[in-house]
């Protein structure tokens, strides 16, 4: 038995996220032995391991095998264990998709926030990291476009006050920006071609508006443009 492996899996169900920095994640993420023992003790518990090159951060999640007899049949499946009503989980992927879709294209192509569109050797650099990349979207934005959909002003405090809370996002003034869990608890597979070519396809066909980087001047306004189609049935877990 590895006390490290101990460790590391107590020290998540503490404090839900790990930075991808940290030793122990390091170990996790590139020691292939240490990485089966930690896989076999979280199975053995219903739980995996979740990272992806794209975030600063890991978490645990429920396995696939055991999300059925948590979460119910399939008659009376819950959709999420945060509590999140119908508009709160409408929102999470609202800013999923206006926040976590950008900044994966921008890692893709080796691009900082605030670096130069035109940047003819952004690939030769290293991929950035979540919080080198990732674009903040402007409160004030966000409830022009989206407030009708979800509930107005009132509702949709307390729901972005409930997803700060739990770690999706983080509040920066008037900038609502990616939390820790916020790209690792929404299965992009599934999400990304829904989401561009159905819920939000409007908002994808235009060039992105009101998106800021963290610190640096809002560009350009656009048109606001609703979302056309009931967000709630893509749903983290």
């Amino acid at each position: 038995m590895n006390d490290d492996s101990q460790i590391l899996i107590a020290r998540l169900l503490t404090h839900q996220t790990l930075r991808r920095d940290d030793k122990l994640v390091k170990r996790v993420l590139s020691d292939e032995l240490f990485r089966a023992e930690v896989d076999a003790r979280l199975l053995a518990c219903g739980m995996k391991l979740l990272d992806n090159v794209y975030a600063d951060h890991v978490t645990l999640a429920l396995s696939r095998t055991i999300e059925p007899k948590i979460f119910g049949a399939r008659d009376v499946w819950q959709n999420n264990n945060f509590g999140l009503a119908r508009d709160g989980v409408a929102l999470l992927v609202v800013l999923w998709a206006q926040i976590i879709l950008p900044k994966r294209e921008r890692q893709e192509t080796h691009q900082h926030a605030d670096d130069d569109q035109n940047d003819m050797f952004g690939t030769d650099k290293p991929l950035p990291r979540a919080e080198d990349a990732s674009i903040g979207i402007a409160y004030k934005a966000l409830l022009a476009d989206f407030g009708d959909k979800l509930g107005k002003k009132t509702r949709m405090d307390m729901n972005l006050g409930t997803l700060a809370k739990l770690g999706f996002i983080e509040r920066r003034g008037d900038f609502i920006v990616e939390g820790p869990l916020l790209d690792l608890m929404m299965d992009t597979d599934v999400l990304k071609e829904r989401i561009i070519n159905g819920a939000l396809a409007d908002v994808f066909k235009r060039a992105p508006s009101r998106l800021v980087a963290v610190d640096a001047e809002a560009v350009a306004d656009g048109e606001p443009d609703d979302a056309g189609d009931d967000l709630s049935s893509d749903l983290p877990h």
